[in-house]
């Protein structure tokens, strides 16, 4: 059956055709490891993920490239934050990440590279952009010359000038033009630095994708995925210098962005206070709830997290594994049953779906069929003892103490501390309390 995608490359829902017949690529910009992931990062995670195994049911070879970036400014603020070394605080936090995938059920993919393995390749890229007059040196730094690319913005659909006033546009006198951006800069005594013709260094965030995507998929493939915040300025960049260094009229075919994940219709954001970790719901509640709940909504529509979703959520598995049994043998699944995931990704249609084949499998037919429908899906993968383990977990906090913390909490908020915020929003959670802010207020309730 045929896969259709949203590519944003044309703003149009078009028919998956790959490259090869029979062999897909496809790249998806995976975490900067200086903090733990939230909610909102694990919904790529998961659309992808189902993406991948879509694809895997379609074609006998697909190549799944999702990248781990261990070097960034982000990530030397946080270490020094912290007062440990990078590499320390990278390992931890990309160990967590990896422990936030299984804890999701998501496949590994194909391969998992990360950043500070690549710089050689970087340097070489950089190296073939300067010969070829797309990019500068000037005081140790490197620019690419947005200029000198006659596509740019074509991704966004706007031009150049909209972009910039849209965003956040790192000035520099280093910069021939503002809209110019940094492939590598020099780093100081006390930072992370590799040798480069232009002196002791690091990449810039950009360049990254663009030299690992070409190592495992080569100059041109078939899809790149992420979320919808990537598209200008990482994904507008990583198009540019690949092209121009590659010297290609195409970097990837299809273009798909995932939407974010709002709280009371605000933006998930540390700005907003309103951070939830995925590592805080790991053995409080099944991963499965958390991963039906990001396929709740389709991929390209925000999706609100609030506790009446994970609520829903839970009833509904809970209502599923009533008839899961172990002993039955996996059964292919029909077109007709996948047709809504063929059809861009309907996860919303294939959850109603597997709620038809719910209601004839708790009558007793085609049990095998809705159980395997349920795991081409990623859900059912735990057996009923791990699936009420979650359960059992008791509450073990007053109702007084909850809304003297609460206080705390607020002062927080008010003195824009939201690391404080976030730190005691975690330890009521691991008390078993939800909280949602909402209209300038802060409701809460047992899990």
């Amino acid at each position: 059956m045929d896969i259709f995608l949203t590519n944003n490359l044309t703003n149009k829902k078009e028919l998956f055709t790959p490259k090869e017949k029979t062999n897909v690529g496809m790249y998806v910009c995976g975490p900067t490891v200086y903090d733990d992931p939230h909610i909102g990062n694990a919904r790529p995670l998961v659309i992808f993920d189902i993406l991948f195994k879509l694809l895997k049911n379609n074609f006998s070879k697909v190549t799944y490239v999702r990248n781990i970036t261990d070097i960034d400014d982000k990530i030397i603020n946080s270490s020094q934050e912290q007062k440990i070394s990078t590499k320390e605080l990278t390992e931890k936090v990309t160990l967590g990440f990896l422990k936030d995938c299984e804890f999701l059920n998501c496949e590994n993919p194909t391969y998992q590279p990360k950043a500070t393995d690549h710089i050689d390749l970087m340097i070489e890229m950089i190296n073939d952009l300067i010969k070829k007059g797309f990019a500068y040196e000037n005081k140790k730094h490197v620019y690419f010359e947005v200029k000198k690319f006659f596509d740019y913005g074509k991704l966004s659909n706007k031009n150049l000038e909209d972009l910039i006033a849209g965003s956040r546009v790192e000035i520099s006198e280093n910069k021939k033009n503002s809209e110019d951006f940094v492939l590598w800069k020099p780093s100081s005594n006390d930072e992370p630095a590799w040798d480069s013709p232009w002196g002791k260094g690091r990449p810039g965030w950009h360049l990254e994708c663009s030299a690992m995507s070409k190592k495992f998929l080569g100059n041109e493939f078939d899809i790149h995925g992420g979320g919808i915040d990537l598209i200008f300025p990482h994904h507008e960049n990583e198009i540019a210098q690949s092209r121009c260094a590659n010297d290609t009229k195409v970097f990837a075919n299809y273009w798909v962005h995932n939407a974010f994940i709002t709280m009371s219709n605000e933006k998930m954001a540390k700005s907003q206070g309103n951070i939830l970790k995925i590592k805080d719901f790991r053995n409080k509640i099944s991963g499965q709830i958390i991963r039906l709940a990001l396929m709740s909504a389709h991929y390209k529509q925000p999706l609100d997290w609030n506790d009446k979703l994970l609520i829903d959520c839970e009833n509904t598995l809970d209502k599923w594994y009533k008839v899961y049994s172990s002993n039955l043998k996996s059964v292919k699944i029909s077109d007709e049953i996948l047709k809504p995931l063929y059809e861009d990704l309907n996860t919303p249609g294939y959850i109603a779906n597997l709620h038809k084949l719910y209601e004839k499998a708790n009558k007793g037919e085609n049990v095998a069929l809705f159980i395997s429908a349920c795991k081409f899906i990623g859900l059912m993968n735990e057996n009923i003892n791990e699936w009420n383990d979650f359960k059992k977990k008791k509450v073990s906090i007053t109702e007084s103490e909850i809304e003297k913390m609460l206080g705390f909490r607020d002062k927080a908020r008010e003195n824009k501390n939201y690391k404080e915020a976030d730190r005691i929003r975690d330890e009521l959670l691991d008390k078993g309390v939800l909280i949602e802010d909402k209209d300038g207020k802060t409701l809460w309730k047992f899990k």
